[in-house]
């Protein structure tokens, strides 16, 4: 019994987002069907791309690998939030919690770092045509998402392991529905504000630098677009280009209003909206936008479908 109480101090209580709502079931109900459409529109997207010759391209690459990050982020953080819900448990361990901020952050920074990329790769395409296979190989792109992997596992092993060595005074309660490194240092008994400022240097350079980048490349897209006497080309452009800049919006504002908002560690209710929307439905939009938006996803979708109709219907002549 000693030993499983001593286990337990060390588990961390989630505190957020069910607590103290009045229909429960019904906000967990929609949290899965969230989950249930993110998984379904990021998987069939990933097909997609797989599947068809004309997506072999490096946006396309660049995208499904966008959908694969969506895909791991919100099941870091949904399936503990539906078990912990039904299981009536609000606990996580000192390792699952480790484990959490750890993937968290690595997609979190890996899809700030490539959809910097992607933009890049935007830019080129429009205003630099003739050479985009040569800029933007296969090779290229596959190492751009290499590079936002790596950056990602990197800068989240030395976060996670510089936040998680703080001792911690008092109940290991956790304003938020995951482990969360900002949650996790008010509980430290030491003081932090070296580490504070190592994630402001952070946020700097995942958030501010990426983002003043992303908007040169679109101002200078923009500029380039003007130029494009043909309709269809301006739209072509425009449609490719209006999808991945909804998506940036989508992520980067939420994020920024997180972590470099002034006192935003006094309004942890805001805060939690914010990671909903950042980890959760973005997820789920992202798919959404770029094929709703995309003509050639949507080809691909019909040509897909069209195809598996003609094989079940063969099939059952053949029976």
């Amino acid at each position: 019994m000693e030993i499983r109480n001593e286990t337990l101090s060390t588990d961390f209580i989630l505190l957020g987002l069910f607590s103290g709502m009045k229909h429960t079931r019904l906000s967990v109900s929609v949290v899965l069907l969230i989950y249930t459409i993110a998984i379904t529109g990021n998987t069939t997207l990933i097909f997609l791309i797989w599947v068809d010759p004309h997506l072999h391209t490096s946006m396309y690459f660049l995208l499904s690998q966008l959908s694969l990050i969506d895909l791991a982020f919100i099941s870091s953080i949904v399936p503990k939030m539906i078990v912990n819900f039904f299981s009536g448990k609000k606990n996580i361990s000192l390792v699952g919690c480790g484990t959490q901020i750890f993937f968290t952050l690595t997609l979190g920074i890996a899809e700030c770092l490539l959809l910097t990329l992607m933009a890049y790769d935007r830019y080129v395409a429009i205003c630099n045509p003739l050479k985009y296979s040569i800029i933007i190989s296969p090779r290229v792109s596959q190492r751009m998402a290499i590079g936002s992997w790596v950056g990602g596992t990197l800068a989240s092993l030395a976060h996670t392991a510089y936040a998680m060595h703080f001792p911690l005074c008092g109940p290991r309660e956790l304003h938020n529905f995951f482990c969360e490194v900002k949650a996790i240092l008010k509980l430290s008994c030491e003081d932090i504000s070296a580490y504070e400022k190592g994630v402001v240097v952070t946020s700097i350079v995942v958030v501010l630098l990426p983002v003043s980048f992303i908007l040169t490349s679109y101002i200078l897209i923009f500029l380039q677009v003007l130029r494009i006497n043909s309709h269809e080309g301006r739209r072509k452009a425009l449609a490719t280009c209006s999808s991945h800049l909804t998506v940036v919006i989508f992520y980067y504002g939420p994020a920024m209003l997180i972590y470099m908002r002034p006192g935003s560690s006094h309004t942890p209710i805001l805060n939690q909206a914010l990671f909903m929307f950042d980890t959760i439905l973005t997820p789920m939009l992202n798919p959404i936008i770029y094929s709703l938006r995309n003509r050639e996803v949507v080809d691909s979708m019909k040509k897909v479908m069209g195809k598996f109709s003609i094989q079940n219907r063969f099939a059952r002549f053949n029976e």
